[in-house]
């Protein structure tokens, strides 16, 4: 097993993840409990399919269905530390992600998911963020709140208790950056992930909407959380390119019963 510090060229800083390269997958009970042992906000698994590799993501409480920074440390790891060569397509639950290496890190291209309008949970989300007019939007798995601004992003203090019970959907605040196009911040604790250092999957439906408001396509974005991590975006029709490094910290063996 590999520990990888995603979004970041330096360690201790950006999104940790845990990555095991399988030759078949472990029982569904024996992955889940790899990645509560772990108690990272992901643990990635793949293993070779006949046209790349499949790859499957679990937090300390679930499997989910789409995570970008341990896509990313997956992709470290084959193409840095095992020495695999080329362009890598991963077969996921949201389609066939593809990473390239490129001299600013790893580029990966993550389906675009479109801003859709929020409707049932206004008055969870304007009670959270204890504002009466929000900007609020979401997709198939997150509900996402716009502040005012950078600062506003970074002094909103999450009520943990009440963002998990918009279960089963994240929260993602978001605000126009000072030195970057827009910044966020995300909360997941009905999924074991209080807050999240750096999201690649949550960018798919960010760039869009940023590239809409902002009319540019080319977008540097900042996920204001403690560890950080920065993340160059490009909205290429219906498909969302983030391009970020990434490190290794642990090289590690596992003793399963």
């Amino acid at each position: 097993m590999y520990q990888v510090d995603a979004f970041t060229t330096e360690l201790f800083r950006g999104n940790p993840a845990a990555v095991l390269v399988l030759d078949d997958w472990l029982p569904v009970e024996t992955m889940q409990n790899i990645a509560a042992e772990n108690n990272l906000a992901e643990t990635a698994f793949l293993k070779r399919n006949v046209n790349g590799w499949d790859l499957r993501w679990f937090t300390p409480v679930h499997e989910v269905n789409f995570c970008g920074h341990a896509t990313l440390a997956s992709s470290h790891v084959l193409l840095h530390e095992l020495g695999v060569e080329g362009e890598l397509a991963f077969e996921t639950r949201v389609g066939t992600l593809r990473v390239n290496k490129k001299d600013a890190g790893y580029q990966l291209d993550f389906p675009s998911f479109a801003p859709e309008p929020v409707t049932d949970l206004l008055p969870a989300l304007k009670d959270i963020t204890g504002r009466d007019n929000i900007i609020a939007f979401q997709n198939f798995e997150n509900v996402f709140v716009e502040l005012e601004d950078e600062q506003a992003v970074i002094d909103f203090i999450p009520d943990l208790p009440k963002i998990a019970r918009l279960d089963p959907f994240g929260l993602v605040i978001t605000g126009k950056g000072n030195e970057h196009d827009f910044v966020s911040r995300y909360f997941v604790p009905h999924a074991g992930i209080p807050e999240d250092p750096v999201t690649g999957s949550i960018h798919s439906t960010l760039v869009p909407y940023w590239a809409a408001k902002l009319g540019e396509n080319h977008l540097s974005a900042y996920q204001r959380s403690q560890r950080g991590g920065h993340l160059l975006c490009e909205l290429a029709g219906d498909r969302v390119l983030i391009t970020g490094s990434a490190v290794t910290f642990m090289k590690a063996e596992i003793y399963l019963p």
